[in-house]
């Protein structure tokens, strides 16, 4: 900053500290956004480095000083900024203008002057600073000009810094800029340029990133969302690679407890540092093995960020976008750049999209989805700025990755799919602001999509988005919650997927009443516990299969426990402060079989259906210690993070026996019913749980009802069976009457009662047979929760 006191303050030149947001006129929304976080939000533990500014003023000044005005405007004036060839030539040429122009003299001496003061309080010698642009719109304050010009980083010497802002100057004719101003009505000679000279943060030899106060795909507001990669930031925000990724959630956030809800380990594969070749500033270089199979930051880091995050979301009202880096030698975390997020955040309508695929065709690759849409077309494989005259309106452009200059052609973009980028790269933003659906960070999708080929981008299907081949048919519905009626029971949810839970979390709801824990296992671990447990035990080739997975992670069963907890939380968070009824893990021998190691540990069945699954396994010698693992989970979602609106659900207890038996193992693990409001429900899914309702009800602390495999064992059915599926029908008066014996005698003891097959999502007429009977709650696939809610509502009012 400048020396204590000092103000500097002239027609060319102010102090990021001496800057507010009222002075956005003067030095634009980047400069100004920094000056109101360094003179309002240091008290309050932002840290932001500081620096100067020039103004619009001295912009202004440069142009009329070398009579660049008539030139530049004239030549955009006839310029088609729909001829990308055209805008490319143009762009370039007024470019060269301002670059090989002076800059009037007192502007240079006051730069020069501002620059070595900044040196002379903060070290010795030439300190190293970014010179990033700023750009502003006289009267037109609330003009967003985000991410359309240059940022020079690791910049020393006072003749550095005057050559780059003069580029900074010149990069206000960017194509993208050029072409935003046209789309967006505003004239070319109104848009000023302010650049700014910042302390650069030692993030070469550390980390950096982007962050959000909200979930970037679905807008869900409680969560902050942190990526973060080694080195310079630029890698990040330019897409150049896969960053890590993280949730924190807000409200345990401010209570003080562990808050991270989920970790995504990124490839991370670059990183930019500062270069030793004399001239060179930066460079790129491949990110060590050993550091690339790491998290970048700590959750220590990732939580002191989210905090910092949300002092400045409070301070400016509204959700944001902000930048940051960690200082490599003093291990500090600095804010560097903040501005309001605009495409979620604007989302104001009472509708919400949804799309759906009709069939699935062969996955070509997949990376991290952008959106929830579909979008299919042609291929058309960019390489650069030369093969952009392939892209046709309704294309698929495919490329390593994009950057500003590439805008004017992605406008015409069905998707988008890159090869390298993460979720805030300027790809994925793109893509939010045009509303097209983009797969980012594939790896290799130039070697795996044909130039001309038909392909299908779904990212309809949670985090990870996929490219088909072929234009597959898919849906797009559209849902109005703006006026929905009260709901005449509790609608809950059956949700699996922690990737979605923040997109159905915002569907009407009573909470979560169905949560798959074998969902969570088989997508996000992969690997049977016993074998986790038992890692000394395996043989080379299962030992390589385990440590790509528990990557990041310190050892396996960490690894185990930790990515259980993180799904169940990011469920659990999702809908708070209702309920989620946790069910534990209900695989079957088969199918733990299909885990890494997990054909060592399982028994080989006739009919796994019928096997050892549940509540059996849970008491059984051999899967102790496994289970246990799940109960660590859940303790630490309830315990440590403080999702006490978690419950736990028991599967498959045929006996009253094993019921008091699961109720003992779950104490000795520390899950004692009734403390801190624990609830442990049984699933009704035996006929004798039917039959001894009220037994099994002095066990438990209420039943959900499972009706697909009550319908299964009233009927003697095998469910996986084509033969005589076309019997399997909840509404069978034999299931009916089993599951009215339940309700009732559910209601007679004031215990909870809710049912979470598949039957009352299939079956309208099931689901209002089952509100009458006196049901507390039904549980439904979330594309069904609407309808259903409407459906029972004016039921209701009839009668």
């Amino acid at each position: 900053m400048a020396p204590n006191g000092a103000s500097y303050l002239n027609e060319n030149i102010l102090w990021l500290h001496e800057l507010r947001l009222a002075d956005l006129a003067r030095v634009g929304g980047k400069n100004s956004s920094l000056g109101e976080m360094i003179g309002n939000l240091t008290g309050l533990g932002v840290s932001v480095p500081g620096g100067y500014a020039t103004t619009a003023a001295a912009f202004k000044a440069f142009i009329a000083y070398n009579n660049l005005s008539k030139r530049i405007y004239d030549k955009l004036a006839t310029l088609n900024v729909e001829d990308v060839k055209a805008l490319t030539a143009a762009g370039k040429e007024i470019r060269s203008w301002v670059t090989d122009a002076p800059l009037q003299p007192d502007l240079d001496k006051d730069i020069r002057d501002a620059y070595d003061r900044l040196s002379k309080t903060n070290g010795s010698g030439d300190v190293a600073v970014a010179v990033r642009s700023s750009a502003t719109a006289e009267d037109l304050p609330d003009a967003s000009f985000a991410g359309q010009q240059e940022t020079f980083l690791n910049v020393t010497g006072a003749n550095q810094v005057v050559h780059k802002i003069k580029e900074v100057f010149a990069s206000l004719y960017n194509d993208r800029a050029i072409a935003y101003r046209v789309h967006h009505g505003f004239k070319h000679e109104d848009v000023f340029l302010s650049a700014g000279v910042q302390l650069m943060v030692r993030s070469d030899i550390s980390a950096s990133g982007v962050l959000f106060t909200l979930d970037t795909e679905s807008g869900f507001r409680n969560v902050v969302f942190v990526t973060a990669s080694f080195g310079l930031g630029e890698m990040v925000v330019q897409g150049a690679v896969n960053p890590d990724e993280f949730y924190v959630y807000k409200p345990t956030l401010k209570t003080g407890k562990p808050a991270i809800l989920r970790r995504t380990l990124g490839s991370k594969l670059m990183r930019m540092v500062y270069s030793d070749i004399p001239g060179e500033r930066v460079k790129t270089e491949n990110t060590p093995t050993e550091l690339r199979n790491c998290f970048a930051i700590s959750d220590a880091d990732v939580q002191e960020l989210a905090k910092q995050a949300l002092i400045i979301e409070e301070h400016y009202g509204r959700p944001m976008d902000i930048e940051w880096a960690k200082d490599g030698v003093s291990g500090k975390l600095f804010i560097v750049q903040a501005r309001p997020e605009t495409v979620k955040s604007r989302s104001q309508t009472t509708q919400i999209e949804r799309f759906a695929l009709q069939q699935h065709g062969e996955v070509l690759t997949e990376g991290r989805a952008i959106g929830q849409k579909i979008g299919s077309g042609t291929a058309r494989v960019v390489h650069s700025l030369d093969d952009m005259h392939k892209m046709q309106l309704g294309d698929v452009l495919v490329a390593d990755m994009t950057d500003p200059d590439w805008e004017p052609v992605m406008k015409r973009a069905s998707a988008i799919v890159t090869n390298r980028g993460g979720r805030t790269c300027h790809a994925a933003i793109i893509a939010r602001e045009l509303g097209v659906p983009a797969v980012v960070g594939t790896g290799n999708a130039l070697s795996v999509i044909k130039e001309g080929q038909e392909i299908t981008v779904s990212c309809a299907e949670g985090d990870t988005g996929y490219i088909y081949a072929g234009k597959l048919s898919f849906e797009r519905t559209t849902t109005d919650l703006g006026d929905m009626p009260p709901a005449p029971l509790k609608i809950m949810m059956n949700v699996a997927n922690p990737e979605r839970a923040f997109d159905f979390g915002q569907l009407p709801n009573a909470g979560i009443g169905l949560a798959r824990l074998e969902m969570i296992i088989a997508a996000h671990i992969g690997v049977h516990p016993n074998a986790l447990l038992e890692y000394h035990k395996q043989d080379a080739n299962t030992k390589q299969k385990i440590d790509a997975k528990i990557a990041g992670y310190p050892d396996p069963v960490s690894f185990y426990v930790n990515r259980l907890a993180e799904g169940i939380a990011t469920l659990t968070a999702s809908v708070a402060p209702h309920p989620v009824i946790v069910r534990l893990s209900d695989f079957k021998s088969n199918e733990y079989a299909h885990l890494i190691g997990g054909q060592h540990y399982e028994p080989q069945e006739e009919n796994p259906m019928l096997g050892f699954r549940g509540a059996s396994r849970y008491v059984d010698p051999s899967f102790s210690d496994a289970f246990a693992l799940e109960c660590k989970a859940v303790l630490k979602v309830r315990d440590e993070m403080g999702l006490d609106n978690l419950w736990v659900m028991i599967p498959f207890v045929r006996t009253l026996e094993e019921g008091h038996k699961v109720i003992d193992v779950l104490r000795q693990n520390g899950l004692k019913q009734g403390e801190n409001g624990l609830k442990v429900i049984m699933m009704c899914e035996v006929p004798s749980n039917a039959l001894l309702a009220d037994e099994f009800l002095d066990i438990f602390d209420g039943f959900s009802i499972g009706s697909n495999d009550l319908t299964q064992l009233s009927l003697g059915l095998d469910r996986d069976s084509s033969i005589v599926a076309h019997l399997f029908d909840e509404r069978n008066p034999a299931v009916k009457k089993l599951l009215s014996m339940a309700i009732k005698a559910a209601r007679s003891k004031g215990k909870y009662v809710g049912i979470c097959g598949q039957g009352p999502s299939d079956h309208p007429d099931l689901a209002e047979w089952l509100m009458q009977e006196g049901i507390e709650s039904l549980s439904l696939n979330p594309d069904t929760v609407v309808d259903t809610w409407l459906r029972l509502a004016k039921l209701k009012t009839v009668c």
